[in-house]
């Protein structure tokens, strides 16, 4: 589900941020990157390697390599779909100026000159333009998504069911279970579980986020919202 307002190279940016699925394929290797990168503000993606492994070594001898990132974006609540989106993006990796010699974590940083990036949801797959992907800005709430979703989620399922009142009944029709599924500086995402399927139902917020401090008063706005709808039948 991509959002109209939401660029496809914002949304990269903010998938890596929070990126817990994260790999970086060169050839003849693959590595687990999730926790070791994070974009330069040229718009380079810069990746952490163990000096001693195999990949690391490669890079370090060849100084430029061909390689590939993809990243998986998941719900951090127990849906039964939990991929929102998938990203890739391809280009050239060699070591960064400086190497972190540390001799407890000696790491070699290598970053990637992005020559082509692609984003695929559940509308289809669209194609990033480099200077685009380096211009965006990542979500303010990218980083604290999933620790904001769980506790909706685990702590307050009677907000979750005041949220609902927003939501067309004829949307809530045979349905099983509700969970907030994603949240970002436009609204935040319900996942409608029926019997066979699922819908997802954006509530969006009078006004972006634009600070993760503005979230609860958007949230409380939405929260009024409801109070004038009529409560629909329990779901949960």
């Amino acid at each position: 589900m991509t959002d109209a307002t939401d660029s496809p190279a914002s949304r990269l940016r903010s998938m890596l941020v929070a990126a817990q699925s994260l790999g970086l394929h060169t050839p003849g290797y693959r590595a687990d990157i999730a926790g070791r990168h994070s974009v330069t503000g040229d718009g380079r993606v810069r990746v952490e390697l163990p000096a001693g492994c195999r990949m690391a070594q490669d890079i370090a001898h060849q100084r430029e390599t061909v390689a590939m990132i993809e990243v998986t974006d998941l719900a951090p609540t127990p849906v039964r779909d939990r991929v929102r989106a998938r990203g890739t993006l391809t280009g050239w990796l060699s070591p960064a100026d400086t190497i972190d010699c540390d001799a407890e974590d000696n790491q070699l940083v290598t970053v990637l000159d992005l020559a082509t990036a692609e984003l695929t949801t559940s509308e289809g797959t669209t194609a990033i333009d480099p200077t685009d992907f380096t211009t965006a800005q990542p979500d303010p709430l990218a980083a604290t998504e999933a620790e904001l979703l769980c506790h909706l989620d685990h702590h307050h399922p009677h907000t979750v069911e005041r949220l609902c009142r927003l939501v067309d009944p004829h949307q809530l029709h045979g349905v099983r279970m509700v969970r907030p599924v994603r949240l970002d500086r436009h609204g935040l995402v319900l996942r409608l579980e029926l019997l066979s399927c699922d819908r997802d139902i954006r509530l969006r917020f009078p006004a972006p986020v634009r600070h993760p401090d503005q979230l609860g008063a958007q949230i409380d706005a939405l929260l009024r919202q409801s109070r004038r709808c009529r409560p629909p039948r329990a779901h949960r």
